[in-house]
């Protein structure tokens, strides 16, 4: 049986991640919390202040406890792989495949990939979740030509991105950024109503050097210069509610 300081805690936390209680949002005080569940009011400060240190929740001297911004954030200014972040903030990584094949490449694909139109790409759909909660919709179409056994790796034990980058060192990337209501099946999968928000990461990476045999096929290499061939071609959606996007510039 859990503890009665827990039992608020989770209350709370589930009160958040339903989006009742949003950023900045006013937790009930004390007295309120320790009515409501009918504990002590030291058991309700022990719960508020645990949120407190977790930095899920931030006081504010004689005003109140609010529900801070504790969305995780990521980097803009440099790719990183999403199971390394979410380690490095102690948190416990796991994800679901959802598709893994050989699929010949549609007019938009070729033209992002740089190959001919119906020539078979590698094609990857993976949920990332940081401590069971899914946190990004990983859609990413992949040039065979760099890494010709991508079907084979362990993708329970690294991510798409670490294997890349180990055959194709990474020389340039493109990305978009933007807000946008999902199709259905992404919502289901990221576990977010349909209305919800979220950010769409569009990235293009791109490789000059190459440990592979084979020799990537560009069609058209006047349209990339000196950026290498193109790697890889990913969609990314975060559920706006869990994740946020910045980064640190110095002129």
């Amino acid at each position: 049986m859990q503890p009665r300081y827990m039992l608020i805690k989770t209350a709370i936390l589930d009160a958040i991640e339903r989006g009742e209680m949003k950023p900045g949002s006013q937790v009930p005080s004390e007295n309120q919390l320790a009515q409501q569940h009918n504990v002590s009011r030291m058991t309700a400060r022990r719960a508020l202040s645990e949120m407190v240190d977790d930095g899920i929740l931030m006081r504010s001297q004689g005003i109140g406890t609010f529900v801070s911004d504790h969305r995780p954030m990521s980097s803009m200014l440099e790719i990183k792989s999403i199971r390394d972040e979410i380690e490095q903030r102690g948190h416990r990584y796991t994800n679901e495949i959802l598709v893994l094949e050989i699929a010949p490449a549609s007019a938009d694909i070729a033209h992002r990939l740089a190959v001919d139109e119906g020539v078979e790409v590698y094609h990857s759909i993976i949920v990332h979740c940081e401590n069971n909660l899914p946190v990004q919709y990983e859609d990413r179409w992949v040039n065979p030509a760099w890494i010709g056994d991508y079907l084979n790796k362990d993708f329970k034990a690294h991510t798409a991105n670490y294997y890349l980058n180990q055959v194709a060192p990474l020389s340039q990337a493109d990305h978009s950024v933007e807000a946008v209501i999902v199709e259905k099946d992404i919502a289901n999968a990221l576990l977010i109503k349909s209305k919800d928000p979220c950010l769409k990461i569009t990235r293009r990476t791109f490789s000059r050097g190459s440990n592979s045999t084979a020799q990537p096929k560009v069609t058209n290499e006047n349209s990339y210069g000196n950026s290498g061939a193109v790697v890889s071609h990913a969609v990314l959606y975060h559920p706006g509610s869990r994740y946020r996007l910045g980064g640190h510039l110095e002129f």
